[in-house]
C-alpha cells in the first residue's frame, strides 16, 4: 500500500468519525458504487423472479441471502479508489467474478447472519487470509470496533426496514383513488389468491432498488472501520509523517552535500577524509582496547548474575502449596515467618478435607453440578414445550403433520334436543313409528337427535351446540361413510322443512326413514 497517495487523511479516528468517514467515501464514489451496484443485482433479482413467480416470498429471500456475494464488488472499488487508482465501471464488472472465488460458500452459510459481516470482509478479499489465521487476525482487529460494526449492521437492518415500508407507503399514497377503491383487500391478503403476485413482486423491486443506494454505504463503513483499526494497531500515522520527513531530509542532504563539493572541492576533501582514517585506528577506547580484555566478568558470569536477578523478587516470586487454598490468601512480609500465620486460617479449609475427602471429592462434586444443570436445562425445555403445546400443534397443522385427535367432552344438548344416549330408547326406530300418527314431530326429532347422539358417541364426532345443520352434515362427510352420509341428508333435510317450514314428510318417507335406520345402525352397521 502506497500510504503517501491515500486520497483520504491517515490518522487514529473513533470508530463513529471512521462511519463518518466511510458515508464520504461513498459519496465521492457514487455513481460508480450505485451503478456497479445496479448492474449485478438488479438482474439477478429479475431471473429469481421469473424463476420463483408464484412465490415472491423465497425470491426476495435469495436475493437478500446472496447479499454478500454482491458486497465484495463495492469492497473493491473503494479500496481501489483509496490509493488513487479507481478503477472504471467495465474494469470493475470484469474483477467481479473473480472476487467470488474465495471463500464464497463460507460467506453464505455459516458466516452469512455475522453480525461484523462488513468489517470482516476486507480481512477476506484483502488481505487473503482464512482458516486459524483468519480468526486470529479478527480477534485482534476487533478487540475496539466489533460493538461498532454490530451497531452498524443493527441500524442497517432497521434503516432497509424503514425505507422499504416508506416506499411502500409511497407507492400506495400515488395510487389513483379509484384504482383503490375497487380493491378487494379480503383478496389482497389472502395468501392462496394469486391474483395479487405483481403487487408483491413489485414490493420487492423497492427492496432491491433501496440496497442500490444503501448497501455502497454499508460496505464503506466497514471498510472505513478496518482501515481505522489498522491506523491505530500499524502507526499508519506515524509511518507516514516518519515517510515525508525522510523525503524532505533527503532532499536537504542532497543540496548540502552539492554544496559543500562546489566550496571545498575535491583535493580537499581527500586529504581531510585521509587524515581522519588514523584518528579512528589509534582509538584508546575500540574495541580492541587492552582494558576490555582484561576484565575479570566473564560473559558466563553474566549469564549467571542475571538470572538471579530475575528469579529474585520483584520479578519472580515462586511459592509451592500443597493444599486447597480458598480464594487469595493474604502474602506474607519478610519479617512475618510462615509459621507464625494463625491456625485458624486454615480451619476452613480442614473442616471441607475432613468431610468430603478433597482429594476425591472434587471430581464428584462436578458431577453432581453437571447432573443439576442438565437437569434443569431438561425441566426448562418440558415447561417451555407444554406451555408452547397449542402453538405447535398449530404450527404442526400447517406444515401438514398428523393431527392428534383430541377427545372432547361431548355435549348433552344440541338446537335445544336432548343427544345423551340414556335420554333415548333401545328401539329408536319402532319409538318413532309409534309416534308418528300421533306426533310425527316428535316422532322425527326422535330419529335426528338419535342421529346426533351417534354421530357424538360411537363416531367421536366433534360436534359443538355452535354448529349448524349444515355443518354437522360437512364434518359427516369428513368420515368417508356414503351410507351414513346419504341418509343424514335425508333425515336433515326432512327435519330442517318440519321444523323450519311446517312440511310433514309422507307416511311413506317416515316409514322408509325408520327402515333405513334400522339397516344402518340396528343391524351393526360398520362406521
Amino acid at each position: 500500500m502506497r500510504l503517501t497517495e491515500a486520497s483520504v487523511a491517515i490518522r487514529p479516528r473513533s470508530a463513529w468519525e471512521a462511519l463518518d468517514l466511510g458515508v464520504l467515501m461513498a459519496q465521492r464514489h457514487a455513481r460508480l458504487l450505485m451503478l456497479s451496484w445496479a448492474l449485478v443485482t438488479l438482474p439477478i433479482f429479475a431471473l429469481l423472479c421469473a424463476l420463483l413467480w408464484q412465490y415472491p416470498g423465497w425470491a426476495i429471500f435469495l436475493f437478500w441471502w446472496l447479499k454478500p456475494a454482491y458486497e465484495r464488488l463495492p469492497l473493491y472499488i473503494l479500496s481501489q479508489a483509496l490509493f488513487g487508482t479507481t478503477p472504471t465501471l467495465k474494469q470493475a464488472l470484469k474483477a467481479w467474478p473473480s472476487l467470488l472465488k474465495p471463500q464464497l460458500l463460507a460467506s453464505l452459510t455459516w458466516r452469512r447472519l455475522s453480525t461484523t459481516r462488513s468489517f470482516d470482509l476486507p480481512v477476506l478479499q484483502l488481505e487473503g487470509l482464512s482458516g486459524q489465521a483468519r480468526s486470529q487476525r479478527l480477534i485482534v482487529l476487533g478487540q475496539r470496533s466489533n460493538g461498532a460494526a454490530t451497531w452498524l449492521t443493527v441500524v442497517g437492518v432497521h434503516l432497509e426496514t424503514a425505507l422499504w415500508m416508506g416506499l411502500g407507503t409511497l407507492f400506495y399514497l400515488m395510487l389513483p383513488q379509484q384504482i383503490e377503491l375497487n380493491w378487494n383487500w379480503q383478496s389482497l391478503v389472502t395468501p392462496d389468491s394469486g391474483e395479487w403476485l405483481w403487487l408483491e413482486h413489485l414490493s420487492n423491486a423497492g427492496y432491491a432498488l433501496l440496497l442500490i443506494a444503501w448497501e455502497p454505504v454499508y460496505v464503506a463503513c466497514g471498510f472505513t472501520l478496518y482501515l481505522n483499526r489498522r491506523t491505530e494497531l500499524e502507526a499508519w500515522d506515524i509511518e507516514l509523517v516518519l515517510r515525508r520527513l525522510r523525503q524532505r531530509l533527503i532532499g536537504t542532504a542532497y543540496a548540502l552535500l552539492l554544496g559543500c563539493a562546489l566550496l571545498l572541492g575535491q583535493p580537499a576533501t581527500t586529504a581531510w577524509a585521509d587524515e581522519a582514517a588514523p584518528a579512528t585506528q589509534l582509538d584508546p577506547h575500540g574495541p580492541d582496547a587492552p582494558r576490555l580484555l582484561k576484565q575479570p566478568l566473564s560473559s558466563q558470569a553474566a549469564h549467571d548474575g542475571i538470572s538471579r536477578l530475575l528469579d529474585a523478587p520483584p520479578f519472580q516470586h515462586r511459592e509451592s502449596v500443597t493444599r486447597w487454598r480458598l480464594g487469595e490468601e493474604q502474602q506474607q512480609t519478610e519479617d512475618e515467618p510462615e509459621q507464625a500465620q494463625p491456625e485458624t486460617d486454615n480451619s476452613f479449609a480442614d473442616l471441607l478435607e475432613k468431610l468430603f475427602n478433597f482429594s476425591n471429592s472434587l471430581d464428584t462434586l462436578a458431577q453432581l453440578f453437571e447432573v443439576l444443570l442438565w437437569g434443569s436445562l431438561l425441566a426448562l425445555l418440558a415447561f417451555i414445550l407444554w406451555r408452547c403445546r397449542d402453538w405447535l400443534q398449530t404450527f404442526g397443522e400447517r406444515l401438514g403433520l398428523p393431527k392428534k385427535r383430541q377427545r372432547i367432552a361431548a355435549p348433552t344438548q344440541l338446537f335445544g334436543l336432548e343427544v345423551a344416549p340414556q335420554s333415548l330408547p333401545d328401539d329408536v326406530a319402532s319409538e318413532a313409528q309409534r309416534l308418528w300418527d300421533s306426533d310425527p314431530r316428535a316422532a322425527l326429532g326422535l330419529l335426528y337427535r338419535a342421529l346426533l347422539s351417534r354421530l357424538l358417541y360411537e363416531h367421536q364426532l366433534a360436534l359443538k351446540a355452535s354448529h349448524t345443520e349444515g355443518e354437522v352434515l360437512g364434518l359427516v362427510e369428513n368420515l368417508n361413510h356414503q351410507d351414513l352420509q346419504s341418509y343424514s341428508e335425508q333425515l336433515t333435510r326432512h327435519w330442517q322443512a318440519l321444523a323450519y317450514g311446517h312440511r310433514q314428510p309422507s307416511a311413506e318417507q317416515a316409514q322408509a326413514l325408520c327402515q333405513s335406520w334400522r339397516e344402518l345402525f340396528d343391524q351393526g352397521a360398520q362406521a
